[in-house]
Protein backbone atom coordinates (compact mmCIF):
# COMPACT_ATOMS: atom_id res chain seq x y z
CA UNK A 1 0.00 0.00 0.00
CA UNK A 2 0.90 3.49 -1.07
CA UNK A 3 1.78 4.31 3.39
CA UNK A 4 4.01 1.61 3.36
CA UNK A 5 6.29 3.29 0.58
CA UNK A 6 9.22 5.11 1.93
CA UNK A 7 8.80 9.02 2.57
CA UNK A 8 11.12 9.98 -0.76
CA UNK A 9 8.06 8.49 -2.75
CA UNK A 10 5.55 9.95 -0.96
CA UNK A 11 7.09 14.21 -2.39
CA UNK A 12 7.46 15.26 -5.34
CA UNK A 13 11.07 15.18 -6.34
CA UNK A 14 13.37 17.95 -5.59
CA UNK A 15 14.31 19.76 -8.98
CA UNK A 16 16.34 22.65 -6.94
CA UNK A 17 20.01 23.02 -8.52
CA UNK A 18 21.94 22.63 -5.12
CA UNK A 19 23.89 25.77 -3.83
CA UNK A 20 25.15 27.58 -6.99
CA UNK A 21 21.76 27.24 -8.45
CA UNK A 22 20.96 30.09 -10.71
CA UNK A 23 22.43 32.78 -8.98
CA UNK A 24 25.83 32.17 -9.49
CA UNK A 25 25.94 31.55 -13.30
CA UNK A 26 23.78 34.74 -13.68
CA UNK A 27 26.23 37.10 -11.63
CA UNK A 28 29.18 35.45 -13.85
CA UNK A 29 27.46 36.44 -16.74
CA UNK A 30 26.76 39.77 -15.66
CA UNK A 31 30.19 40.21 -14.56
CA UNK A 32 31.83 39.61 -17.95
CA UNK A 33 31.30 41.35 -21.64
CA UNK A 34 30.34 39.61 -24.55
CA UNK A 35 33.36 39.05 -27.21
CA UNK A 36 32.92 36.17 -29.46
CA UNK A 37 36.62 37.39 -31.01
CA UNK A 38 38.49 35.03 -28.79
CA UNK A 39 36.14 32.35 -29.42
CA UNK A 40 36.07 32.34 -33.46
CA UNK A 41 39.54 31.25 -33.46
CA UNK A 42 38.85 28.08 -31.48
CA UNK A 43 36.49 27.39 -34.89
CA UNK A 44 37.34 23.26 -36.63
CA UNK A 45 40.34 23.17 -34.05
CA UNK A 46 41.45 20.08 -32.31
CA UNK A 47 41.23 20.71 -28.31
CA UNK A 48 44.01 18.39 -27.03
CA UNK A 49 45.51 20.27 -24.61
CA UNK A 50 44.58 23.11 -21.80
CA UNK A 51 47.56 24.71 -23.18
CA UNK A 52 45.80 26.07 -26.46
CA UNK A 53 43.50 28.19 -24.77
CA UNK A 54 44.20 32.03 -23.90
CA UNK A 55 42.74 33.70 -20.58
CA UNK A 56 39.89 35.43 -22.65
CA UNK A 57 39.08 32.50 -24.57
CA UNK A 58 38.44 30.62 -20.93
CA UNK A 59 36.85 34.04 -19.87
CA UNK A 60 34.21 33.69 -23.06
CA UNK A 61 33.53 30.06 -22.94
CA UNK A 62 32.19 30.45 -19.45
CA UNK A 63 30.57 33.28 -20.21
CA UNK A 64 28.58 31.25 -22.65
CA UNK A 65 28.85 28.65 -20.49
CA UNK A 66 26.62 30.91 -17.74
CA UNK A 67 24.19 31.67 -20.94
CA UNK A 68 23.50 28.53 -21.21
CA UNK A 69 22.53 27.21 -17.97
CA UNK A 70 20.03 30.63 -17.39
CA UNK A 71 18.55 30.10 -20.41
CA UNK A 72 16.69 28.17 -22.84
CA UNK A 73 17.44 28.41 -26.93
CA UNK A 74 14.98 28.79 -29.50
CA UNK A 75 17.07 27.46 -32.27
CA UNK A 76 19.32 24.50 -32.19
CA UNK A 77 22.43 25.08 -32.96
CA UNK A 78 23.98 21.95 -33.85
CA UNK A 79 20.97 20.25 -36.10
CA UNK A 80 21.78 18.30 -38.20
CA UNK A 81 25.54 17.77 -36.77
CA UNK A 82 26.79 14.15 -35.87
CA UNK A 83 28.60 13.55 -32.34
CA UNK A 84 30.93 10.47 -32.16
CA UNK A 85 31.80 10.10 -28.82
CA UNK A 86 35.13 7.15 -28.66
CA UNK A 87 35.18 5.64 -25.06
CA UNK A 88 38.09 3.64 -25.24
CA UNK A 89 38.55 4.01 -20.86
CA UNK A 90 35.71 3.48 -18.71
CA UNK A 91 33.78 7.17 -18.07
CA UNK A 92 30.52 7.85 -17.08
CA UNK A 93 30.13 12.15 -16.26
CA UNK A 94 32.78 13.26 -19.33
CA UNK A 95 30.69 10.43 -21.98
CA UNK A 96 27.09 11.32 -21.20
CA UNK A 97 27.72 15.10 -20.29
CA UNK A 98 29.85 15.72 -23.70
CA UNK A 99 26.11 13.55 -25.45
CA UNK A 100 24.29 15.54 -23.18
CA UNK A 101 25.28 18.92 -24.46
CA UNK A 102 24.96 18.04 -28.05
CA UNK A 103 21.87 16.88 -27.44
CA UNK A 104 21.02 19.68 -26.20
CA UNK A 105 22.04 21.57 -28.89
CA UNK A 106 20.23 19.91 -31.29
CA UNK A 107 23.08 17.34 -32.86
CA UNK A 108 22.61 13.26 -32.90
CA UNK A 109 25.42 10.86 -31.36
CA UNK A 110 27.27 7.48 -32.25
CA UNK A 111 28.58 6.51 -29.04
CA UNK A 112 31.22 3.93 -29.14
CA UNK A 113 32.28 2.10 -25.22
CA UNK A 114 34.57 -0.43 -25.68
CA UNK A 115 36.94 -0.46 -28.39
CA UNK A 116 37.16 -4.45 -28.53
CA UNK A 117 33.67 -4.22 -30.22
CA UNK A 118 35.39 -1.97 -32.81
CA UNK A 119 38.40 -2.63 -35.66
CA UNK A 120 40.83 -2.13 -33.66
CA UNK A 121 40.20 -5.36 -31.55
CA UNK A 122 41.18 -6.74 -34.88
CA UNK A 123 44.48 -4.67 -35.05
CA UNK A 124 42.76 -1.30 -37.60
CA UNK A 125 45.39 1.33 -36.66
CA UNK A 126 44.56 4.37 -34.94
CA UNK A 127 44.98 6.35 -38.41
CA UNK A 128 42.49 4.08 -40.09
CA UNK A 129 40.30 4.57 -37.52
CA UNK A 130 39.95 8.34 -37.66
CA UNK A 131 39.74 8.30 -41.87
CA UNK A 132 36.22 6.41 -41.24
CA UNK A 133 35.68 8.97 -38.02
CA UNK A 134 36.22 11.73 -40.88
CA UNK A 135 33.79 10.18 -42.89
CA UNK A 136 30.63 9.50 -40.58
CA UNK A 137 30.49 12.36 -38.40
CA UNK A 138 31.40 16.27 -37.87
CA UNK A 139 33.38 16.10 -34.17
CA UNK A 140 34.92 12.93 -32.62
CA UNK A 141 35.26 13.11 -28.61
CA UNK A 142 37.94 10.25 -27.46
CA UNK A 143 39.27 8.92 -24.18
CA UNK A 144 42.17 6.64 -24.38
CA UNK A 145 44.23 5.23 -21.86
CA UNK A 146 47.39 5.36 -24.26
CA UNK A 147 48.66 9.58 -23.93
CA UNK A 148 49.71 9.28 -27.76
CA UNK A 149 46.08 8.06 -28.82
CA UNK A 150 44.74 11.25 -29.67
CA UNK A 151 47.64 13.17 -31.43
CA UNK A 152 47.83 9.93 -33.74
CA UNK A 153 44.20 10.17 -34.45
CA UNK A 154 44.69 14.54 -35.61
CA UNK A 155 47.30 12.92 -38.33
CA UNK A 156 44.70 11.51 -40.17
CA UNK A 157 40.85 12.96 -39.23
CA UNK A 158 39.97 15.96 -41.28
CA UNK A 159 36.73 16.80 -38.41
CA UNK A 160 37.50 18.27 -35.20
CA UNK A 161 38.74 16.18 -31.91
CA UNK A 162 38.35 16.69 -28.92
CA UNK A 163 40.39 15.11 -26.09
CA UNK A 164 38.24 13.46 -23.19
CA UNK A 165 41.44 11.63 -21.06
CA UNK A 166 44.48 10.64 -22.68
CA UNK A 167 46.32 8.20 -20.14
CA UNK A 168 47.85 10.72 -17.12
CA UNK A 169 48.49 13.12 -19.90
CA UNK A 170 45.43 15.90 -19.78
CA UNK A 171 41.89 16.20 -19.82
CA UNK A 172 41.38 19.87 -21.03
CA UNK A 173 37.63 19.91 -21.38
CA UNK A 174 37.30 18.86 -17.18
CA UNK A 175 39.75 21.33 -16.44
CA UNK A 176 37.27 23.83 -18.30
CA UNK A 177 34.49 22.49 -16.10
CA UNK A 178 36.90 23.25 -13.08
CA UNK A 179 37.05 27.05 -14.11
CA UNK A 180 33.51 27.85 -15.03
CA UNK A 181 32.86 26.55 -11.26
CA UNK A 182 35.57 28.26 -10.12
CA UNK A 183 34.74 31.44 -11.97
CA UNK A 184 31.03 30.85 -10.71
CA UNK A 185 32.16 31.08 -7.01
CA UNK A 186 34.42 34.09 -7.80
CA UNK A 187 33.61 35.94 -10.78
CA UNK A 188 35.90 38.69 -9.79
CA UNK A 189 38.75 36.39 -11.27
CA UNK A 190 37.49 37.43 -14.62
CA UNK A 191 38.49 40.97 -13.98
CA UNK A 192 41.37 43.06 -13.57
CA UNK A 193 43.78 41.51 -11.30
CA UNK A 194 45.06 44.72 -9.90
CA UNK A 195 44.75 45.14 -6.27
CA UNK A 196 42.67 42.40 -6.28
CA UNK A 197 42.84 39.63 -3.29
CA UNK A 198 44.94 36.39 -3.70
CA UNK A 199 43.25 33.28 -3.28
CA UNK A 200 44.54 29.92 -2.01
CA UNK A 201 43.63 26.92 -4.11
CA UNK A 202 44.85 23.90 -2.36
CA UNK A 203 45.35 21.03 -4.99
CA UNK A 204 45.05 17.22 -3.04
CA UNK A 205 46.83 15.13 -4.91
CA UNK A 206 49.60 13.77 -7.70
CA UNK A 207 49.37 16.47 -10.73
CA UNK A 208 52.45 14.34 -12.22
CA UNK A 209 49.80 11.56 -12.37
CA UNK A 210 46.41 12.83 -12.71
CA UNK A 211 45.67 14.01 -15.98
CA UNK A 212 43.10 16.44 -14.24
CA UNK A 213 45.17 18.10 -12.47
CA UNK A 214 47.67 18.46 -15.08
CA UNK A 215 45.31 21.02 -17.26
CA UNK A 216 43.67 22.53 -14.04
CA UNK A 217 46.94 23.65 -13.18
CA UNK A 218 47.75 24.76 -17.19
CA UNK A 219 44.57 26.99 -16.44
CA UNK A 220 45.19 28.18 -13.39
CA UNK A 221 48.43 30.00 -15.13
CA UNK A 222 46.34 32.43 -17.03
CA UNK A 223 45.24 33.86 -13.17
CA UNK A 224 48.82 33.80 -11.99
CA UNK A 225 48.30 37.40 -10.09
CA UNK A 226 45.45 36.33 -8.39
CA UNK A 227 45.87 32.96 -7.33
CA UNK A 228 48.32 30.64 -5.20
CA UNK A 229 48.50 27.05 -5.12
CA UNK A 230 49.62 24.85 -2.95
CA UNK A 231 49.89 21.18 -3.78
CA UNK A 232 49.16 18.74 -0.76
CA UNK A 233 50.53 15.40 -1.11
CA UNK A 234 52.64 13.20 1.44
CA UNK A 235 54.82 11.95 -1.50
CA UNK A 236 57.71 14.60 -2.54
CA UNK A 237 57.46 14.03 -6.44
CA UNK A 238 54.01 15.08 -7.29
CA UNK A 239 55.10 18.05 -9.87
CA UNK A 240 56.93 16.27 -12.85
CA UNK A 241 60.38 18.59 -13.64
CA UNK A 242 59.42 19.72 -16.38
CA UNK A 243 55.73 20.20 -15.20
CA UNK A 244 57.62 22.49 -12.24
CA UNK A 245 59.17 24.31 -14.96
CA UNK A 246 56.37 25.32 -17.28
CA UNK A 247 54.29 26.39 -14.19
CA UNK A 248 57.08 28.51 -12.90
CA UNK A 249 57.89 30.25 -16.20
CA UNK A 250 54.36 31.33 -16.16
CA UNK A 251 54.26 32.96 -12.81
CA UNK A 252 51.75 31.01 -10.92
CA UNK A 253 52.76 30.44 -7.16
CA UNK A 254 52.89 27.13 -6.16
CA UNK A 255 54.08 25.15 -3.54
CA UNK A 256 54.22 21.84 -2.30
CA UNK A 257 53.72 20.53 1.24
CA UNK A 258 53.22 17.03 2.79
CA UNK A 259 49.88 17.50 5.53
CA UNK A 260 46.86 19.10 4.51
CA UNK A 261 45.63 19.48 8.43
CA UNK A 262 48.13 22.09 8.47
CA UNK A 263 47.05 24.51 5.66
CA UNK A 264 43.73 23.10 5.34
CA UNK A 265 42.21 26.24 7.46
CA UNK A 266 43.41 28.70 5.60
CA UNK A 267 42.37 27.38 1.78
CA UNK A 268 39.61 29.32 0.28
CA UNK A 269 39.36 26.37 -2.72
CA UNK A 270 40.32 22.72 -1.85
CA UNK A 271 40.30 20.46 -4.99
CA UNK A 272 40.65 16.94 -4.44
CA UNK A 273 41.23 13.99 -6.33
CA UNK A 274 42.88 10.86 -5.24
CA UNK A 275 42.52 8.60 -8.48
CA UNK A 276 46.19 8.14 -10.75
CA UNK A 277 46.22 6.29 -13.92
CA UNK A 278 49.03 4.48 -13.67
CA UNK A 279 49.34 1.45 -16.89
CA UNK A 280 46.59 -0.40 -17.18
CA UNK A 281 44.92 0.46 -13.63
CA UNK A 282 44.06 3.08 -11.72
CA UNK A 283 45.79 3.93 -7.96
CA UNK A 284 44.55 5.61 -4.61
CA UNK A 285 46.50 7.94 -3.02
CA UNK A 286 46.82 7.40 0.68
CA UNK A 287 47.32 9.26 4.01
CA UNK A 288 46.02 11.42 5.45
CA UNK A 289 44.32 13.54 2.72
CA UNK A 290 40.12 12.88 3.64
CA UNK A 291 38.19 15.47 4.15
CA UNK A 292 34.27 15.42 6.30
CA UNK A 293 32.44 17.22 7.79
CA UNK A 294 34.92 17.37 11.09
CA UNK A 295 37.48 18.49 8.76
CA UNK A 296 38.72 22.49 9.64
CA UNK A 297 37.63 23.87 6.79
CA UNK A 298 37.20 28.09 6.31
CA UNK A 299 33.68 28.51 6.79
CA UNK A 300 33.36 30.13 3.12
CA UNK A 301 35.42 27.57 1.34
CA UNK A 302 34.08 25.61 -1.38
CA UNK A 303 35.42 21.66 -2.40
CA UNK A 304 35.62 20.61 -5.94
CA UNK A 305 36.40 17.35 -7.06
CA UNK A 306 36.30 15.38 -10.43
CA UNK A 307 34.66 12.44 -9.58
CA UNK A 308 34.16 9.56 -9.29
CA UNK A 309 34.92 10.09 -5.77
CA UNK A 310 36.41 7.50 -2.85
CA UNK A 311 36.73 7.70 0.88
CA UNK A 312 38.71 10.57 0.36
CA UNK A 313 35.70 12.68 0.27
CA UNK A 314 32.87 11.93 2.53
CA UNK A 315 29.23 12.39 2.09
CA UNK A 316 28.78 14.01 4.66
CA UNK A 317 30.17 17.05 3.07
CA UNK A 318 27.21 16.94 0.79
CA UNK A 319 24.45 18.93 3.01
CA UNK A 320 27.25 21.83 3.51
CA UNK A 321 27.51 24.80 1.64
CA UNK A 322 31.44 23.56 1.22
CA UNK A 323 29.90 21.19 -1.42
CA UNK A 324 30.94 22.79 -4.85
CA UNK A 325 31.52 19.46 -7.03
CA UNK A 326 28.33 18.34 -7.85
CA UNK A 327 27.97 22.11 -9.19
CA UNK A 328 31.02 21.17 -10.93
CA UNK A 329 29.64 18.32 -12.55
CA UNK A 330 26.67 20.15 -13.59
CA UNK A 331 28.25 22.71 -14.99
CA UNK A 332 30.54 20.40 -17.05
CA UNK A 333 27.31 20.41 -19.51
CA UNK A 334 27.42 23.79 -20.37
CA UNK A 335 30.70 24.22 -20.48
CA UNK A 336 31.15 21.97 -22.97
CA UNK A 337 28.16 23.14 -25.10
CA UNK A 338 30.35 26.43 -25.08
CA UNK A 339 33.32 24.76 -26.49
CA UNK A 340 31.07 22.19 -28.86
CA UNK A 341 29.10 25.58 -30.45
CA UNK A 342 32.85 27.28 -31.11
CA UNK A 343 34.65 24.53 -32.51
CA UNK A 344 31.69 24.05 -35.18
CA UNK A 345 31.70 27.24 -36.12
CA UNK A 346 27.83 28.13 -34.81
CA UNK A 347 28.52 30.32 -32.22
CA UNK A 348 27.44 33.37 -34.36
CA UNK A 349 24.38 31.25 -34.41
CA UNK A 350 24.04 31.51 -30.69
CA UNK A 351 24.85 34.71 -30.03
CA UNK A 352 22.86 36.29 -32.58
CA UNK A 353 19.71 34.27 -31.47
CA UNK A 354 16.88 35.31 -28.66
CA UNK A 355 17.35 33.41 -26.04
CA UNK A 356 14.21 33.21 -22.74
CA UNK A 357 15.45 32.91 -19.62
CA UNK A 358 15.20 29.58 -17.62
CA UNK A 359 12.39 30.13 -14.39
Amino acid sequence: MFNDLPDVLKQPVDSSDGVAGMERPRKLLDSIAEDVTPLLSLARHHIVSARQFTREQIIQLVRLAAAYETSRLYIKPLSGKILITAFYEPSTRTRLSFESAWHRLGGDVMSITDANTTGIAKGESLQDVAEMFSNYGDVVVLRDSEDESVYKMTERLRIPIVNAGNGIDEHPTQALADMYALLKWKPELCCTPEGAERIRIGIIGAPSRMRTLRSFLLCLTHFSEQIEVIVINPDKDVLAADQAAELQRSGLQISVVSALQSVLPTLDVVYINSIAWVGESYERLTGDIKLGSESRLKPDAIILHPLARGVELDTSLDITAHNWYFAQARGAVFIRMALLTCITQRVSRVTDAPIAPVR
